[in-house]
């Protein structure tokens, strides 16, 4: 995800590429997000450049700053390796794509570019949810703060509601058939005390006499866990 995401940036900056390579002229730094972070701090000084260059001042292009610190965050925060990231994926895509129409609708027609290319390539990996691997959208529904909920949701303002619905019964369906495999292959381990207090289980669902709802079941039907306004909240 994180070279996605390096790719999709590659593809905006391209609008701005001569206001980069004016400014890494003048302080040669790796990564062009903190590079221009700490240059907006003498834009002043830079402005003044024009007495030498009058083009300079032109092309600094400070608004790729407002983009650039999304994808400097979210690439840090994909490619950690202390925490758990599969379940923030999915998250990310969705508050990756509503940033990017966000930034088309402003008025601001630099950054209207930029955001137009970024779209362009989001949709190359992320664009069509049926060809996606289904884990990134289970992934999420695991987490206790999304569950199926946030995913339906969020498939739906991406997609569009239909494209979104049909998608999240297909997630569901898959979900349910991971847990069912599950249930299967841990069953062949258990002791023969223990298989047949579920055939005892079963035969009274079977008639009628008990309503047993499944662990996935369980999950799924309860509340999604509140979200901190901590900022290390996905870490836990």
């Amino acid at each position: 995800m994180a070279h996605i995401l390096n790719l999709i940036v590659q593809d905006g900056l391209k609008e701005i590429d001569i206001s980069l390579k004016r400014i890494r002229r003048a302080v040669r730094w790796n990564s062009t997000y903190l590079m221009l972070e700490t240059v907006q701090n003498f834009e002043k000084g830079f402005a003044k450049l024009y007495l030498f260059d009058d083009g300079f001042s032109t092309h600094l292009c400070m608004h790729v700053l407002r983009m650039g610190m999304l994808f400097y965050e979210l690439t840090e925060k994909v490619s950690s390796s202390r925490y758990v990231t599969s379940n923030c994926h999915f998250e990310d895509i969705y508050e990756l794509d509503s940033h990017l129409k966000a930034c088309l609708a402003t008025d601001d027609t630099n950054l209207s570019k930029m955001a137009g290319k970024m779209k362009e390539k989001c949709k190359k990996y992320w664009g069509e949810p049926e060809k996606m691997h289904k884990m990134i959208f289970i992934a999420s529904v695991l987490d206790s703060h999304n569950k199926l909920e946030y995913v339906g949701f969020a498939l739906e303002e991406m997609f569009g509601e239909e494209p979104g619905k049909k998608i999240t019964v297909e997630v569901d369906a898959y979900l349910n058939s991971l847990s069912t495999s599950s249930d299967s292959s841990s069953g062949n381990v258990r002791s023969k005390s223990v298989r047949t207090k579920l055939q005892l289980k079963r035969q009274k669902e079977d008639s009628g006499s008990g309503c047993v709802k499944s662990e996935l079941e369980r999950y799924i039907s309860e509340e999604q866990e509140p979200v901190s306004d901590d900022s290390d909240d996905f870490k836990s």
